[in-house]
């Protein structure tokens, strides 16, 4: 059984979760297996996972599944007693997943998660901002796109007007003119722009961020208005042009006022007139319909308007923008959805933004700098200077005798030496030598990753001890992988090789084990050019034998008509033969089988009685009876071997009355 497959049999028996809580300070004890604790934490937690909807923390529900528990940890005592603990494939098997998990762990509780909550919460407002750029471009270098925006700031930090300073400085030609202005925003921002998100929702209203980058360049946030969120709108939309193949229409304010006049009589059909007279190629032969959309897509006086309406299907009266008139329909609005709607979505587009390697980058600071990360003077020289000629090159070997020199540390208790780096280089052929035009440069790039990698396996041997919830989860695992075990040797590989004890055990219930009545059945085949001969050939399967059948209508010399294969049917099993008269010489009608065009028909040719099956013919079901016998007659021993006191205060202290 591969690892994957062996955690999903454990997740059956030990109830493990992706997650848990962090336990309180007071945390009682809600029994013992041989002095060892169980809290009542441990157990709310799986109790509540395992039961889902059911889970009413009633006093029978807590009772039953108490007694489940207990079960399996006598099962977990003995394997610790059966040192399984100590097995290096279990062991090895252990830290394999504990390496895994703890790597997610730390991303998606540090990154992933804090960036979900962090984008929803933003989404639930809508941010008015205005802007001043200094661009980055071929005539602009960052360093002197920076000095700009920064001697900006400073003549504002002065009191100078900031509109004022937009028109005079900023050098994004689309909003300048009015002053930097660039409207409502929401999260989440394109990619790439998340430092412009992050100062327009950080940064106070009135208030003027600190220079942040985009692609574009370096800015200037002014927040001007923060408001709730306006969701999305679904609608339908009637234009009248003001201009139609570059010829003005004079009479485009009376059309549009003519026909909200129409769509104000009864029974009026805003889709049929929008899609006879609307002017928008686009949503006309669709009834007008422009579907959802949020803040910022289209015109501010059409999202204006358009939010404006209350109700669904009210419609707006005429009002201009920059294309012509037009006469807004309210379809449906969607307000911004619960966080747990949104969780999963959210997640998935965070994680294909530029925002989630920056933020790794950020934990991957803080762990450097919380675990005193430090680098060797002249490290990272001397390794580079250490590589040969081959360093660009697949075959490139790492030097021997191994440089045990250091290139950095963290604290006083791990150092992490050049020949652990050449190492990591030589594992990682295919980004060493695409990496750099030489070994210099590739051997620098390779090695910030190296430093990033280092820090997070030190990290994650540590995160037991900074957080309880890992911890725990680690502790489940790995009674899951014991519990597995001990299962495995105790009763699975037992009911297997046990021939003696299995001969026994179906001896005592052998009359358990019964065939009901079996039909003997004959499936003939008949070939296409038998279809002349099926009355008489029917006609003589019913009374013969399949070798009389064959030997009559099958000639010598000639290609066979007919075959026949035999097998048994037992009754209730077999819905073909269930629908017969069940009775010796019985036939079923003649069907086509499409792959050949042949016919078949099937004949009862014997009825057997009931009577007990062998132990081979009812192998499987004896072997998982056994199992089931030799587990219960193992928990009877544990719980004769091992002594389990219950705390009834604990347990009555989590009925829900």
């Amino acid at each position: 059984m591969n690892f994957r497959n062996k955690i999903s049999v454990l997740a059956i028996f030990s109830g493990l979760a992706a997650s848990l809580p962090v336990f309180g300070q007071t945390d009682p004890v809600l029994f013992t297996v041989q002095g060892t604790p169980v809290n009542v934490s441990e157990f709310k937690y799986i109790y509540a996972k395992t039961n889902g909807d059911k889970a009413d923390f009633s006093e029978k529900s807590l009772k039953e599944y108490l007694e489940l528990y207990t079960k399996f940890k006598l099962k977990v005592a003995r394997a610790r007693e059966m040192r399984l603990d100590t097995i290096p494939a279990l062991k090895e098997e252990l830290n394999g997943y504990r390496r895994q998990l703890a790597d997610s762990y730390l991303t998606d509780r540090e990154v992933t998660d804090k960036l979900v909550r962090e984008s929803y919460n933003r989404m639930q407002k809508d941010v008015n901002i205005s802007h001043i750029l200094a661009v980055v471009d071929k005539n602009n270098s960052d360093e002197v796109a920076y000095k700009k925006i920064l001697a900006v700031k400073v003549r504002l930090d002065k009191g100078e007007d900031f509109v004022k300073l937009a028109k005079e400085a900023s050098e994004d030609k689309t909003s300048k003119e009015s002053g930097g202005v660039i409207g409502y925003v929401t999260a989440m921002l394109p990619d790439g722009f998340y430092q412009i998100e992050s100062a327009a929702y950080n940064t106070e209203v009135g208030k003027v961020s600190e220079p942040v980058k985009s692609p574009l360049g370096w800015h200037l946030i002014r927040v001007n208005d923060k408001r709730d969120a306006r969701g999305e709108m679904e609608v339908a939309h009637i234009l009248i042009r003001k201009a139609k193949d570059g010829v003005a229409q004079t009479n485009a304010r009376t059309r549009i006022d003519s026909l909200h006049k129409v769509l104000q009589q009864p029974g009026a059909d805003f889709n049929e007139i929008a899609r006879v007279v609307s002017e928008d190629a686009y949503s006309a032969p669709r009834g007008g319909y422009l579907g959802f959309f949020g803040i910022g897509r289209y015109e501010k006086n059409f999202e204006d308007v358009a939010f404006d309406l209350r109700k669904d299907h009210d419609f707006s009266k005429p009002f201009e923008s920059s294309l012509g008139w037009h006469i807004i329909k309210r379809v449906s609005r969607k307000l911004p959805e619960a966080f747990e709607a949104q969780k999963m979505r959210l997640k998935g587009r965070i994680q294909r933004d530029g925002r989630y390697e920056l933020s790794k980058q950020s934990m991957l600071e803080r762990i450097k700098r919380e675990n005193k990360f430090g680098e060797t003077a002249g490290g990272l020289e001397k390794a580079i200077a250490g590589l040969d000629s081959n360093f660009m090159k697949f075959t490139w070997k790492v030097p021997e005798p191994r440089n045990a020199n250091p290139i950095f540390t963290f604290g006083t208790d791990k150092t992490v030496t050049i020949g652990d780096f050449y190492e990591y280089m030589s594992e990682n052929g295919n980004q060493r030598v695409n990496g750099g035009d030489n070994a210099a440069a590739s051997a620098k790039k390779l090695y910030g990753e190296f430093v990033n990698r280092q820090a997070m396996a030190y990290e994650e041997q540590v995160l037991d001890k900074k957080y309880p919830d890992f911890k725990a989860l680690m502790r489940e695992y790995e009674e899951g992988i014991l519990l597995f075990e001990a299962i495995k040797i105790n009763v699975w590989d037992k009911a297997a090789t046990d021939s003696v004890g299995l001969d026994k055990f179906f001896a005592e219930r052998k009359d358990k084990y019964m065939w009901d009545e079996r039909a003997v059945l004959i499936h003939y085949t008949l070939a296409d050019s038998a279809k002349t001969q099926i009355d008489a050939l029917r006609k003589y399967a019913a009374k013969e034998s399949p070798a009389d059948v064959l030997k009559k209508f099958n000639q010598k010399g000639a290609l066979d008509i007919v075959a026949f294969k035999e097998d048994k049917a037992e009754k209730g099993k077999n819905k073909t033969v269930d629908a017969l008269v069940w009775k010796t010489g019985v036939l079923s009608a003649n069907e086509l089988n499409k792959r050949d065009n042949s016919l078949n028909f099937i004949k009862i040719e014997k009825i057997l009685p009931k009577t007990r099956k062998t132990l081979k013919e009812a192998r499987g079901y004896v072997v998982a009876d056994y199992q089931d016998f030799l587990e219960k007659k193992w928990i009877e021993d544990l719980t004769a071997k091992y002594k389990v006191q219950v705390t009834d205060k604990a347990l009555m202290d989590m009925v829900k009355k």
